[in-house]
């Protein structure tokens, strides 16, 4: 077996609470996450489907537009641009206060695969507070120097996570500077 034959796989968790945001707050954020100017990294996204089923829980499919930002050396093994797609699957069900949303990449993904996992919950204990649960998996494959490439898909990962984090605060900020008529006001109901 050759080494690049070999399949490596990362597991990142972060528990995170947004201290001072209600649950209908932080998840309008998210829905209008991107683009901002405090993780630039993605650069579009468009809504593919939505829809409310009978039982009041919304069901969202939208494609990502990302500047990976990785290092020149995996651009050389991979030979891209530095421009990926990404399918984000979303849950929101207002009564129980949940909001999931599971990320993988399109862009590479014969030798990368990146799964995200977001879980937004009301805390239990303090409805002025939400509760953010996020995973990701990264699995590298089919590539020479794998640990190489998975350390630094790893680190990349990390970086654009804090940065995700500090751009929901932006968004929330703007939110409530910037009067706009959303459809996710009904998630305070």
């Amino acid at each position: 077996m050759f080494l690049s034959e070999f399949l490596i796989s990362t597991f990142i968790f972060v528990y995170v609470s947004f201290d001072s945001h209600d649950w209908a707050t932080v998840v309008t954020a998210a829905l209008n996450k991107y683009p901002n100017p405090v993780s630039p990294s993605v650069i579009g996204c468009d809504v593919v489907d939505r829809t409310l089923q009978p039982s009041g829980v919304i069901q969202s499919h939208r494609l990502l537009l990302a500047n990976w930002g990785i290092a020149p050396a995996l651009n050389k093994i991979f030979n891209m641009s530095e421009l990926g797609y990404a399918s984000e699957h979303s849950t929101i069900d207002a009564r129980r206060r949940v909001m999931t949303a599971r990320t993988r990449n399109l862009t590479l993904n014969r030798f990368i695969n990146i799964e995200e996992r977001l879980e937004y919950t009301q805390h239990p204990t303090d409805s002025t507070k939400t509760l953010l649960k996020q995973e990701a998996t990264i699995n590298v494959e089919n590539v020479p120097l794998t640990s190489y490439v998975e350390t630094l898909v790893a680190k990349t990962l990390n970086t654009n996570a804090t940065k995700g984090r500090l751009a929901m605060e932006w968004v929330i900020k703007r939110m409530r500077t910037v009067p706009t008529a959303d459809a996710t006001e009904n998630l305070a109901l």
